[in-house]
């Protein structure tokens, strides 16, 4: 941690156990797709790149366009969560980082409805585009950067900080650092084991498990908003 960031005030936003529960909804989401919604991953783009260009070595164009479907999505929904903050900010009342918690408790409540006869796609495509949100609006946690619909860095975090801890054993940040990536890795794991029995007990409907811990951190950022930080509109999430 830089000496100039224990300086600035730490928003709800930015808090450990906020990103604890976003890793959950991203694992939760990620095997709810997997078992129900047709065998595939939503949370990042890589798998679908991978497809993409199968397809387009293998000359299925009809295939090679649907791919194109899921990574659009995902990249308007960074586009989006580019722009819109600006202009919630300038009402003051609420944080983009909190009316997108709520739209994705929304957006995820009604994908419970989708019926198991309807494509797939729907829920493919509107997955893919509230996790590129997600990921792009929660980006640090206390200082640490972290992604919360996947789990790859995370991994490879926690492999840097436990070298630099067994060279380094007077260094207490780094185990630190260390086990706050394990904990996250942790959280996700503990999503998609919930979710997989979830979808054993629910069917489709068991994607509301999600919007339940949603609502959870969504009533928490809104406290913190018009409450504890009523006053600190005008700072930015670290990583911003």
């Amino acid at each position: 941690m830089k000496e100039n960031e224990e300086e600035i005030p730490l928003l709800e936003c930015e808090r450990k156990r906020v990103f604890f529960l976003l890793m959950a909804v991203g694992g939760y989401l990620g095997a709810f797709t997997f078992t129900l919604r047709g065998g595939v991953f939503c949370n990042a783009q890589t798998a679908n790149i991978v497809l993409l260009s199968i397809a387009l070595g293998s000359g299925a164009w009809r295939t090679a366009l649907y791919y194109l479907l899921p990574i659009s999505a995902y990249f308007f929904g960074t586009v989006i969560s580019e722009l819109v903050p600006n202009h919630i900010k300038k009402m003051h009342h609420v944080r983009w980082d909190t009316v997108l918690v709520g739209i994705e408790a929304v957006v995820i409540f009604l994908l419970g409805f989708v019926p198991d006869a309807w494509p797939y796609q729907i829920t493919h495509v509107t997955v893919n585009f509230i996790c590129s949100m997600q990921y792009n609006t929660f980006r640090q946690a206390e200082h640490i950067p972290m992604a919360t619909t996947f789990c790859t860095n995370h991994i490879r975090q926690a492999g840097i900080y436990v070298s630099k801890w067994l060279k380094h054993r007077d260094v207490p940040a780094h185990k630190a650092r260390f086990l706050s990536h394990v904990k996250m890795l942790l959280s996700f794991l503990a999503g998609g084991i919930v979710s997989t029995f979830a979808g054993k007990l629910f069917g489709v409907k068991a994607v509301w498990g999600a919007a339940i811990m949603l609502v959870l951190l969504f009533t928490d950022l809104l406290h913190a908003d018009l409450t504890t930080e009523k006053d600190l509109m005008d700072l930015k999430p670290s990583g911003h």
